[in-house]
């Protein structure tokens, strides 16, 4: 009580924290008539005035006001829009590293041009983040203008850029592009084997556009670059066979966590079905032997029972695309991680690819955490507010409306079933459209937009539909959801980044009517003529109560809901929004009150009658809720064991960048093949045993293999002074000798080259295997709670011994790889073409893909540069032609000596 009534005599914080704001806004103000009486050439040098003044020491603060000031000035003269004190107070917030939540319409694009040229002046580029390629071109395209009139360069990443092209994107003062392509930009950068070709350069400052989109919403998913292995196309066909012949009895499905396990009849039934086709090795389908199949089982449920056709995923040329759940939009490219595309796709009955082996991986917590200074804008971000502060560090600031908010925000509906409830929807929808105002609908999935359009057809309703299905239309379709009449449904509209103007859109009309007729006076007076149009329409639409935004379905986060109400009522206009609800929803079926208060539901709603109470919206409101704490755990889980990768992630990055810039590794090499022969003689001449008690003959086979000699340490052991220091030092001189006198074979700059290959190539190779091993940890180790650990604890635990395991295998593998080659100085063979690296952003709790990246245009091509030099193994001659004589000479892990592409161990090394 007391909380409520100091807030009404001082106001909340953050209406003081605004308030505080009103100095800088009039000394913004004071610069504007000096400004103002500039021409276009002097206003432009004021960019040149104010780098000056950094370089004499002056902090961006101090400059703030004055290029605040001069952001607007050139806003008025190139994009004829003048900022309003709000969004200067926005610009404030951004600059400081905040987050600015700003109602829809309340021109957040303008609002980043404050901050983003105020942080490029210093030079060190400033990366602007939106969620979707469209967005990207558009704002560096618009907004660009204002920048390159005040002389700063502007770069946009998008995809099938080249390296050349993306470099000097990055290279700009301000670079636009989305969060997937920034992110693959650097994962793709630490696997090139050359610094010259790596395209980013050190962060500096990200801003980030529908950052609650971005930061929250994505960061439930790590960003992933795999590689192809193995195809087993025909295993997944069989274990699809098997699963579509299950009944719903033989498992138990958990829709929250989108899993699902077998009962013990259904493993009966299924171990008898897959002995029948030949997949089970024994008669226990949990033996070792079967774990491959009990995989390839797992994901054939889940594809089969817990992924949808036209809800998560549609059939497209032969193809499955991911349907994005956050966007409603199609995903080409992308696919679902570990096995899940695979299974689909045998489901389905298209053509299956191979499975990908993770190669790189980041959380985008991680990676804008890079950020010196990161900030972000977004219409909805206060329910999140302490998730933003517990990992990012930054607050969320609500910035006041420029106009009064007057939409009306209506009590839910409550019906028994959604048919009812889509023919209330249908009828209303009529009704509002009759009367002339314009309709807009959101929905959950393509599956209910077209149900929903099937319903309006029935009542004869012309509409347009904005799901996945038509995404190439998408921005001309919002655009003009604001007309007279106009009915849209849309799949979710959060990030679609186009105001929705009542009476319509002036810009799109024109592209959209008038795209061949050319430049002159006939096209200037169509284009007047469409204005008044717009501006009759708008004053109608106005009359009949501005736009009516209608959910039809409330989703798990309030966020979301929020988001769509906001397209009405932007800039002060009328609107009126409404959700309508059914017992059959999703939120309510799964996350809703318990089954008591359903069936009492069910029995007191007649068939079409509706109930709406303050008390349901308020349980509504609290499975929300439940639902966001949950998502949040989860968030933080992947946080959580993404920071021990992470920790492990920045030391191989950091080594490789060392290792590029190095002018020679010679040191590395050499303490690597002393640190190999330490432990070798260490492991058979332990401390305080007599050498009687040596395990000679294990130190012999292990040198031989290692290090390709044969010291003579038989003799040795005859000497009275013998122990273990002293066969150390006379092996390090001997394999110090055996390199110094490969090396002399070849030019220094040539050796040089030759070392840092080898140590990248090794360093890659472990990191990769380290990966999947993490990857398989990461899915097994929650099972230690059984025991009584907690999972985390156990993984740090094992990820750290796992991790030194690496280093030495790299050290072992780098000493070895050099005592072996062999050189031949002649010209090399062309390089082979690498495969494509599939880019994924999947959830590795539910395998959905949450990437907003459309057209797949991340995949493609790493480019690395391999130095001119053909090293060569020991082939079967060199070794002997029995395989047999192999064991113990050939390391486990390196490609087998018989040609076959395949490792050792796997090939004539199986045991």
């Amino acid at each position: 009580m007391f909380g409520g009534l100091a807030k009404s005599l001082f106001g909340s914080s953050n209406d003081r924290y605004v308030k505080s704001l009103d100095p800088v806004l009039r000394k913004i103000a004071s610069f504007e008539p000096v400004l103002q009486a500039m021409d276009d050439a002097t206003l432009a040098n004021q960019t040149v005035l104010f780098r000056e003044r950094l370089a004499n020491g002056e902090k961006l603060d101090a400059i703030m006001p004055e290029a605040f000031a001069t952001v607007r000035e050139a806003s008025v003269r190139v994009l004829g829009m003048r900022h309003f004190d709000v969004q200067m107070v926005g610009g404030i917030v951004l600059h400081r590293g905040e987050i600015a939540e700003m109602r829809t319409g309340e021109g957040k694009t303008l609002v980043a041009t404050l901050a983003v040229y105020l942080n490029a002046l210093p030079g060190d580029g400033v990366h602007v983040i939106t969620v979707n390629d469209y967005l990207a071109a558009r704002d560096a395209e618009w907004m660009g203008r204002v920048y390159r009139f005040l002389g700063l360069t502007v770069g946009t990443i998008i995809p099938n850029l080249t390296d050349e092209q993306r470099k000097a994107a990055y290279d700009s003062d301000i670079t636009y592009g989305t969060n997937n392509e920034f992110g693959f930009d650097y994962l793709r950068d630490n696997m090139k084997y050359d610094r010259a070709s790596m395209v980013q350069r050190a962060f500096a400052m990200a801003i980030v556009d529908e950052v609650d989109s971005v930061l929250i919403d994505e960061a439930r998913t790590p960003l992933i670059i795999s590689g192809p292995t193995d195809d087993k196309s025909e295993l997944y066909m069989q274990v699809d066979v098997v699963v579509k012949q299950l009944d719903e009895a033989d498992y138990e499905k958990d829709e929250k966590q989108k899993t699902i396990v077998l009962t013990e009849d259904g493993t009966e039934k299924i171990e008898r079905m897959l002995e029948a086709a030949g997949l089970l090795e024994g008669q226990n389908l949990y033996d070792f032997e079967n774990t491959q199949v009990v995989h390839h089982l797992n994901q054939a449920l889940r594809a089969n029972v817990m992924f949808k056709l036209d809800t998560d995923y549609i059939v497209k040329d032969g193809k499955i695309v991911i349907i994005d759940e956050f966007t409603g939009r199609m995903m080409d490219g992308r696919r679902w991680s570990d096995g899940l595309h695979q299974a689909v796709e045998a489901k389905e009955g298209v053509q299956i690819e191979p499975e990908n082996q993770t190669m790189a991986s980041i959380t985008f917590q991680n990676y804008f955490r890079m950020y010196p200074k990161l900030s972000g804008m977004t219409g909805t971000a206060a329910t999140e507010a302490a998730e933003f502060f517990d990992i990012y560090k930054m607050n969320v600031v609500t910035i006041p409306t420029n106009k009064p908010v007057s939409r009306v925000d209506e009590e839910d509906e409550f019906y028994k079933d959604t048919q009812d409830k889509f023919r209330a929807i249908a009828k209303k929808i009529r009704e509002h459209a009759q009367n002339g105002q314009p309709v807009l609908v959101g929905t959950v999935s393509i599956e209910k937009s077209e149900l929903l359009s099937e319903f309006l057809n029935q009542e004869g309703v012309d509409h347009s539909v904005l799901n996945a299905r038509y995404h190439e239309q998408e921005a001309h379709i919002v655009a003009q959801a604001g007309r007279l009449g106009a009915v849209t449904i849309a799949t979710n509209m959060a990030g679609r980044g186009t105001d929705i103007q009542l009476g319509g859109n002036l810009e799109f009309r024109v592209e959209d009517e008038l795209k061949t007729m050319p430049e002159g006076p006939e096209r200037d007076a169509a284009i007047d003529a469409i204005r008044r149009e717009i501006e009759a329409e708008k004053a109608r639409v106005l009359e009949a109560g501005g736009l009516f935004v209608l959910g039809t379905e409330r989703h798990e986060s309030r966020r979301i809901d929020n988001q769509l109400r906001g397209r009405s009522g932007r800039q002060g206009d009328p609107g009126l929004s409404r959700f309508y609800l059914s017992l059959d929803d999703d939120l309510l079926r799964i996350f809703g009150p318990d089954t008591l208060f359903a069936k009492m539901m069910r029995n007191n709603i007649g068939d079409g009658e509706a109930i709406g109470s303050k008390w349901l919206t308020k349980a509504i409101e609290t499975a929300q809720k439940k639902v966001e704490a949950r998502n949040y755990d989860v968030r933080k889980q992947v946080v959580e064991y993404d920071d021990v990768m992470n920790d492990q992630r920045k030391v191989i990055y950091e080594q490789r960048a060392a290792i590029m810039d190095a002018d020679t590794v010679g040191d590395v090499v050499d303490d690597m093949r002393a640190e190999t022969v330490n432990a070798i003689v260490g492991d058979a001449c332990p401390p305080g045993s007599y050498p009687e008690q040596w395990n000679v003959e294990g130190m012999k086979a292990r040198l031989a293999e290692i290090l390709n000699m044969e010291p003579p340490i038989d003799e040795w052991l005859k000497e009275e002074a013998v122990d273990p220091e002293m066969v150390t030092e006379r092996v390090q001189a001997e394999a110090d000798a055996s390199v110094a006198e490969k090396s002399a074979e070849l030019e220094p700059d040539t050796w040089i080259q030759v070392e840092k290959s080898i140590l990248l190539q090794n360093l890659d190779h472990h990191w990769k295997e380290h990966l999947a091993t993490l990857d398989a940890l990461r899915q097994v180790v929650h099972l230690r709670a059984y025991a009584q650990k907690t999972p985390i604890n156990e993984y740090k635990q094992e990820a750290f011994a796992l991790f030194q395991r690496m280093l030495d295998a790299i050290r072992e593998d780098v000493t070895k790889t050099i005592a072996h080659a062999q050189f031949r100085m002649q010209a090399p063979p062309p390089m082979p073409d690498l495969p494509d690296f599939i880019t994924t952003h999947f959830d590795p709790f539910t395998g959905e893909d949450n990437s907003n990246d459309i057209d797949g245009g991340t995949l493609g091509l790493v480019q690395t540069q391999l130095p001119p030099l053909q090293i060569v193994q020991p082939g079967p001659m060199e070794l002997g032609e029995d395989p047999a004589s192999w064991e113990g000479v050939v390391s486990r892990n390196a490609p087998c000596p018989c040609g076959s592409g395949r490792k050792y161990k796997h090939c004539h090394g199986a045991a």
